[in-house]
């Protein structure tokens, strides 16, 4: 049983999923207390725009790492997730600071409504992800020569 660079790898990005699992989960309930009208938009949308760079710098860094380290399944899985923050963050509202959450369109309808269901779908993917990197960090560490 070798400690390979791909094995390395996974254990960054599980580490790594494990907080982006935490930002997605984060981010449903701050939209799920502006959708209930619990909270008021302005903090919650300043709150939640301070997630936004450390998710996609983590979420970008295990990619750039499965890239170096040639694991193909994880790079087709993590790259369509990659460009979508890349285009989110690019067509962004124009604020003074970044992030991509703007207080007042936040509570549109349709604008909540989307911004739950990335959420949920992000969560979803991080979840696997996380069990998928566990399965292939133990896969890597026992097949390796």
């Amino acid at each position: 049983m070798a400690f390979t660079f791909a094995a390395f790898c996974y254990l960054l990005a599980l580490i790594a999923v494990g907080f982006c699992i935490f930002f997605a989960i984060y981010t449903v309930i701050c939209v799920d207390e502006l959708r209930t009208d619990y909270k008021n938009p302005i903090e919650q949308c300043r709150n939640l725009n301070q997630l936004i760079l450390p998710e996609y710098l983590i979420h970008g860094t295990f990619t750039v790492l499965f890239i170096f380290s040639w694991q193909l399944i994880s790079i087709l899985a993590n790259l369509p997730l990659a460009f979508y923050h890349i285009y989110t963050y690019v067509n962004r509202p124009v604020m003074s600071g970044p992030g991509i959450y703007d207080p007042t369109t936040i509570l549109n309808r349709s604008t909540l409504s989307s911004t739950l269901r990335i959420s949920w779908i992000k969560l979803a993917f991080y979840l696997i992800s996380f069990f998928y990197y566990l399965y292939a960090m133990i896969y890597t560490l026992v097949t390796a020569n």
